[in-house]
């Protein structure tokens, strides 16, 4: 599923999301607990959560930390957005959370987790991979890499690198 060529204003029309699922950009450490039990429903037969952490290395680089920063009321449309665009193509999910942090992060904390809940393994696991993906490609969401060296950078990884926001 792509929406290659298709410019959406997330900000100007709101995005429905359900009131089961879960969305949220905080400065507080993220839970694997938390998220996973709010991907829980009774009609899962499986619970898939992808959790992206802060390494210690980029290109064989050094890294010592991370620092996030997003354009948190896009973000939110845009996580939302994601969740229905899940349920177009896969149906039976039940759940849907998405959680990223923001601020300053150390190597091995977690910085995003994803989480999706449905009633067969193969459609939690490609719903899951689609929502990375697409949070990635699509949030305004950017991080600086803190070099060992004591240098640092930006790196885009979210809509603006496309969208000029």
């Amino acid at each position: 599923m792509s929406n290659a060529g298709v410019t959406t204003n997330y900000l100007s029309s709101p995005v429905k999301a359900r009131s089961e699922d879960s969305f949220a950009i905080t400065f507080a450490p993220l839970s694997l607990d938390a998220v996973y039990a709010l991907a829980d429903d009774p009609g899962n037969g499986a619970i898939v959560v992808m959790s992206g952490m802060v390494r210690n290395q980029t290109d064989g680089k050094p890294v010592v930390s991370l620092e996030y920063q997003a354009y948190e009321p896009m973000a939110m449309q845009i996580f939302k957005q994601i969740a229905v665009e899940i349920r177009q193509q896969w149906q039976d999910v039940n759940r849907v959370a998405i959680h990223h942090r923001i601020g300053k992060l150390k190597i091995g904390e977690i910085s995003v987790l994803v989480g999706v809940g449905c009633p067969h393994r193969s459609e939690a696991f490609e719903a899951c991979r689609y929502a990375i993906d697409t949070l990635k490609h699509n949030a305004p969401i950017w991080k600086k890499e803190h070099w060992q060296d004591g240098s640092s950078s930006w790196v885009s990884i979210g809509a603006c690198e496309t969208q000029g926001c």
